[in-house]
């Protein structure tokens, strides 16, 4: 069995995101510079399609055999996917009729894999599944030949044959369709290009949404905590601004159009005004101008007279200023954008105005978060009534910090103390990795795993838990063992907080 194998294996088995994440980590270059070639160069819908290919293998896995051939899997479902990207038929015969056009001079050294990539990984699935196997461990998992046989279950030199063989093949199957690049040419660059390296941090990204997806389809009892552990807690974040980005730009026309509709409305109000104004102001006048009328105004009606002259020039004014040319273009990006980081900044000093008022509801915790991490926590927040719920998942955050940093000081406490587990926290503090404050400390626990519900039982005898919560009704527990990383229950476990006797 490979180590991919294995690695396999092991999250089939266990949900292990570490394996997850290095499968990730060592496939994504094969399935990314697949999907570039295959959409024509698209990069961005390149990332797109390796997301959603790994999304899928995390929610497949488990029906998988254990002796697949990832890379193979991969590959043919790379081509799946973006095949379905392209929508429709039409765009691949356009790709195939430009492919048919080349007419490449055999055996030239400038002959790039570019000029076949329309078509290579189509014809590569054309192949038999010994070949097949033999092209994409050697050019894309990037194998020596050595490595290729032994995951063949042959020797270094009958794997150099075999490839030779199926590259051979797979230059027949291309000059089919026009491409007379050689064997030779073909090979070297396959050797060369047919894995690019994906863009940084994709990887992490992708790891982190596929295990969100596949912990969503399977109604683990872990899901949320253990999946905001693995991303320190974006998953809220992520779904609010995937939400903000389509939603923000419309809910934004939107109240441009409101704006300018009330504007109008406005106008036709106070146009209607001026005219009456206008009337009453042309009565008054005609009075004072009447001939042979040598009589004054009386005082309450000159004053009028003179209001009303003043009015009429006011919502004169008014009217010229809100009929002049008005731009009814949308925001700009970056206009939207700075309203998202002023609309988020103001929601976290909401929150944390209420928190200063409430200081029941604050751990300290909270003083080690980042700002992104406040940001997160404000996603949903839109009514008072949320203020408590965006609270709680802020000590989520931080209490599960903390114990993802007390879970790596005993996987290093329990080899010098020969496997046996703290009788007292204090005893981690020279394995921290940064200094965790005695206040904080008080706050934790080590309990027996029995006294615990089954949710937060990670394995093992004992446990660190939170000693109790801030707010029962929402408040997250959490435990982690030697055996386990962090365990949690939710709201849903309403018996979380209560000890098993």
């Amino acid at each position: 069995m490979t180590d991919s194998q294995t690695l396999l294996v092991e999250y089939m088995k266990s949900g292990s995101e570490a394996a997850f994440r290095e499968l990730v980590a060592r496939y994504l270059d094969l399935v990314y510079s697949t999907a570039v070639r295959l959409l024509g160069g698209d990069t961005h819908t390149a990332e797109d399609v390796a997301q959603t290919v790994f999304v899928d293998l995390a929610r497949l896995a488990k029906g998988l055999s254990s002796e697949v051939r990832l890379g193979g899997w991969l590959h043919r479902h790379t081509c799946y996917v973006a095949a379905k990207a392209l929508r429709g038929e039409r765009r691949r015969q356009s790709r195939e009729r430009q492919a048919a056009e080349m007419n490449v001079p055999p055996d030239q050294s400038e002959a790039r894999l570019a000029e076949v990539a329309p078509i290579l990984d189509e014809a590569i699935n054309q192949l038999g599944a010994a070949d097949r196997a033999a092209v994409l461990l050697r050019f894309y998992e990037r194998l020596d030949f050595r490595s290729v046989g032994a995951a063949m279950g042959t020797n270094e030199a009958a794997a150099q044959k075999r490839v030779a063989r199926a590259v051979e093949k797979l230059h027949t199957l291309l000059k089919r369709r026009g491409v007379t690049l050689s064997a030779t040419v073909l090979g070297a660059a396959l050797a060369d290009e047919a894995v690019a390296a994906a863009p940084a941090q994709l990887a992490s990204s992708i790891a982190g949404t596929a295990i969100a997806n596949a912990m969503a389809g399977t109604g683990n009892a872990l899901t949320l905590l253990k999946f905001m552990a693995a991303t320190k807690l974006k998953a809220g974040v992520v779904a609010a601004i995937v939400l903000a980005s389509v939603v923000a730009p419309f809910l934004v026309q939107l109240a441009a159009q409101a704006k300018l509709k009330e504007q109008d409305e406005t106008l036709r109000r106070q146009t209607n005004h001026l005219a009456q104004l206008a009337a009453d102001n042309q009565r008054l006048a005609g009075l004072l101008a009447q001939p042979g009328n040598s009589q004054p105004l009386p005082d309450d009606q000159f004053l009028e007279l003179l209001r009303l002259r003043g009015e009429v020039g006011r919502l004169k004014n008014n009217v010229q200023e809100m009929t002049l040319p008005r731009s009814t273009t949308p925001p700009s990006p970056e206009d939207q954008l700075a309203a998202m980081r002023t609309m988020y900044a103001e929601r976290v000093d909401r929150l944390k105005q209420w928190l200063d008022a409430n200081p029941s509801e604050k751990i300290p915790e909270l003083q080690n978060l980042p700002d992104q991490t406040w940001r997160d926590a404000v996603a949903q927040l839109n009514t008072d009534e949320d203020l408590a719920r965006c609270a709680s998942l802020l000590r989520a955050n931080a209490e599960h910090q903390v114990l993802a940093t007390m879970w790596a000081a005993l996987r290093k406490y329990a080899p010098d103390n020969n496997g046996q587990f703290p009788t007292d926290l204090s005893q981690l503090k020279p394995y921290f990795k940064s200094p965790i404050e005695e206040a904080i400390l008080q706050r934790y626990e080590i309990l027996p795993a029995s006294s615990l519900v089954p949710e937060l039982q990670p394995g093992g005898d004992w446990v660190i838990t939170q000693a109790a919560p801030v707010n029962p009704a929402l408040d997250l527990r959490m435990a982690c063992s030697l055996t386990n990383h962090v365990s949690s229950a939710g709201v849903a476990v309403t018996n979380r907080w209560t000890l098993v006797r």
